[in-house]
């Protein structure tokens, strides 16, 4: 342990970080990470530098998930990135690693040992690297592939009226011959490995802030619960307390790479969740002989050539050719000639802007620090903030490309125009953002916020159900507490199932599961039946009115078991069931849908939500493969809620494996005091044997909080 910092566990596992000083405060952090999730950070690095192929397994699916890393080349371009750092910001993070490194280089997991690796240095690249593969994978990625699920729809010659029912005001610039003629080398509805590995998902999540005035103590409230892949151990995130002197920080980071991500200082608390912007474009570039076209010039340009050699334990390496220009990454190959779809994230070379600013969470004092410093941050997410003052704050962050007049970035556009190509970025000010609400609260919950900015960043977002539900609950209570703020995290009504059965009740058979959908309090509650007689309507809505008549039974099936597409952008296709009239019904009203399908779906024996809502959490390295007298996996474990409720609870399949997106963390404070409330499912450590391995799941279960104390006279444990 490096001399003047003092590192220990309280009662719960957490492990607080005592220093005099900033650079050892973080120096402390890196040790904690490396110490309690070792594992967890090698893995990721594994992961994301390409390399799981060499180091864990040559196996053909493997190599697949290194090409996508290879292809998305997060490891690259992070020299120029750890240059651009702040005199500050660099020594914070090279003392970050230093603190990794003085666990990783002594003692290596053990399961690493069984593999034969030993890890190199923690770097600040690799920081960086984790910090760009947080933003994209399944945040910003699900963006990229809606966009490309358009080019399918209208290549199985769904008609422009119906997708324009389904994607209201956002294709523009749509060339429905041209998009016919592009060649796809991947496609959504084809199968995924890409996730049968142990590469964190993340979603949907719910934060908000609640101003004084609405509150028992007089001061602002901020609450949040990340909704993401809870069916993995370790959990995605990991408590911390730092402190140096008189000041703290407090809350959850992410392990290998340093600062809070949410949290709270004596100054300024925050909370956050994805915003579902569109950073991602795509465009169709003309391609022969290795070249692409561009009519400025009427010229044919070669493609800058990027050779990736992955090593392979125990066969032959592989060398992947990745074509790049100024439109990202070609998905096909330019020698032969075709029309080609190339990629491009804005935040794909990101780093130093985003880490500087998180740094300086330390020291923002106010709400507008904190908005302005924070709006500077290169991936798309919604923060809120509050402050003793009694200020509340909303700011959404990320680059959002400029595109010309009457363009989303939804549609894929001729790469040979340059009218179609990127003007730059929007400034943090355009973004929504909002200061101090007249109604006394902000909350968001992956929701379309475009109305709080001058832009109009988001293109397609999850629907406003928990969002609004969250208000709702809000406005229900006068002198709001912590407690009430936990008590709103195991909300399981449902708004949307609300709206559905406006329509469907009148219309329900005359039988026993008419009987009991129509008594329906819609909770999703374990016990309930009819949670789960409304998620068979729904399914089987989804197959009359998108399948039989739209893209074909087998593709919807696809859709719903085997990727997020209906999980994500649900708020599209809900829009178009619930409308008075849709092409998509050709030509029957809704009310004979329903009843239609009503009559088919409920034909079912009766179960109840606890009997189809279970799973189980795997080792994310050993999962499913050892013997669960091991005690490497924990389950069967229930869950409550689904997709639109407070408390969301959604179990799938994507890539063909399960998943979940769930509250994976819990937190609540009030600024009246230096409290912080939080639970995760899951617990500090990824070390099996472990007494704090899973050490919190009965209290994520159960609801009941820790508090993350800064009381100097508590009961220390060794580290």
């Amino acid at each position: 342990m490096k001399k003047g910092v003092n590192i220990w566990r309280d009662e719960n596992g957490i492990p607080h970080v005592d220093t005099d000083n900033v650079a050892d405060m973080f120096w402390g952090q890196g040790y904690a990470h490396a110490k309690d999730r070792g594992m967890q950070m090698l893995l990721m690095r594994i992961l994301g530098q390409g390399r799981a192929a060499e180091l864990l397994s040559g196996d053909d699916e493997t190599l697949k998930v290194d090409m996508f890393f290879r292809k998305m080349n997060w490891h690259g371009n992070l020299e120029n990135n750890v240059e651009a750092l702040g005199d500050s910001a660099k020594q914070y993070l090279n003392a970050y690693c230093d603190g990794a490194n003085a666990v990783l280089l002594k003692k290596c997991p053990w399961e690493f040992k069984l593999m034969g690796y030993s890890p190199e240095p923690w770097t600040p690249d690799d920081s960086l690297m984790i910090s760009r593969m947080v933003g994209y994978l399944t945040l910003a990625q699900s963006q990229a592939e809606v966009e490309r699920l358009l080019v399918e729809f209208v290549q199985a010659d769904v008609s422009m009226e119906k997708l324009e029912d389904l994607f209201p005001g956002i294709l523009g610039g749509l060339d429905i011959d041209l998009i016919k003629k592009v060649k796809l080398e991947e496609r959504v509805v084809l199968p995924s490995t890409l996730w049968d590995v142990a590469v964190p998902r993340m979603m949907a999540s719910n934060n908000w802030a609640i101003a004084g005035s609405r509150t028992a103590s007089g001061k602002p409230i901020v609450a949040g619960d990340p909704h993401l892949e809870v069916d993995r151990l370790p959990n995605i995130w990991a408590e911390l307390v730092l402190k140096t002197n008189d000041r703290y920080m407090v809350g959850a980071s992410m392990p290998g790479a340093p600062g809070i991500l949410i949290g709270r200082t004596p100054d300024l608390a925050w909370a956050v969740t994805y915003s579902f912007l569109d950073g991602v474009d795509s465009w169709v570039e003309k391609c022969d002989k290795g070249k692409y076209y561009s009519e400025d010039g009427d010229q044919w340009i070669p493609f800058n050539q990027r050779q990736e050699v992955i090593k392979r334990k125990k066969k032959s390496p592989e060398v992947v050719t990745f074509y790049e220009n100024q439109h990202g990454v070609l998905d096909g190959d330019p020698n032969k000639e075709g029309l080609y779809l190339a990629t491009r994230w804005s935040a794909s070379e990101s780093g130093a802007t985003s880490m500087t600013s998180l740094f300086r969470l330390w020291d923002m004092k106010t709400v507008d620090e904190g908005m302005d410093v924070i709006g500077q941050v290169e991936t798309g997410w919604n923060f809120v903030f509050a402050a003793p003052n009694g200020d509340i704050g909303y700011q959404m962050t990320g680059l959002v490309p400029r595109r010309r007049e009457g363009i989303s970035g939804f549609v894929p556009l001729p790469g040979w125009k340059k009218e179609n190509d990127w003007q730059g970025y929007l400034d943090h000010t355009e973004l929504p953002r909002v200061k101090n609400p007249d109604k006394g609260y902000f909350a968001t919950a992956n929701n379309d916020l475009n109305k709080y900015g001058t832009a109009s960043p988001i293109n397609i977002a999850m629907g406003a159900y928990r969002a609004d539900r969250i208000g709702q609950l809000i406005e229900l209570k006068d002198n709001i507490t912590v407690a009430d703020i936990c008590e709103m995290h195991f909300d399981v009504y449902s708004l949307q199932a609300e709206y559905f059965m406006e329509i469907l009740r009148p219309l329900l058979p005359d039988t026993p599961n008419g009987d009991i959908l129509r008594s329906w309090d819609l909770n999703y509650d374990l016990e309930s039946k009819g949670a789960f007689l409304f998620e068979e309507f729904y399914k089987e809505l989804y197959l009359e009115v998108f399948g039989r008549t739209g893209f074909g039974d087998g593709v919807v099936e696809f859709l719903r078991e085997e990727t997020g597409v209906f999980i994500d952008f649900y708020d599209n296709f809900d829009k178009v069931l619930l409308s008075e009239d849709s092409p998509w019904f050709e030509g029957r009203t809704r009310e004979e849908v329903f009843q239609e399908v009503a009559a088919n779906a409920l034909d079912v024996e009766t179960k109840t939500w606890h009997d189809v809502q279970q799973f189980m959490m795997s080792n994310i390295l050993f999962g499913n493969k050892l013997p669960a007298i091991f005690g490497f996996d924990k389950g069967p474990i229930p869950a409550i809620g689904n997709r639109a409720t407070v408390h969301q609870g959604q179990i799938y399949r994507s890539g063909g494996r399960d998943t979940t997106f769930m509250p994976g963390l819990r937190t609540a404070t009030d600024l009246a005091s230096d409290d912080y409330f939080s639970v995760i499912i899951g617990g500090p450590s990824d070390r099996r044997f472990s007494k704090w391995y899973t050490s919190d799941v009965e209290n994520w279960l159960n609801g009941n909080y820790k508090l993350l104390s800064l009381d100097p006279g508590q009961k220390k444990f060794k580290f």
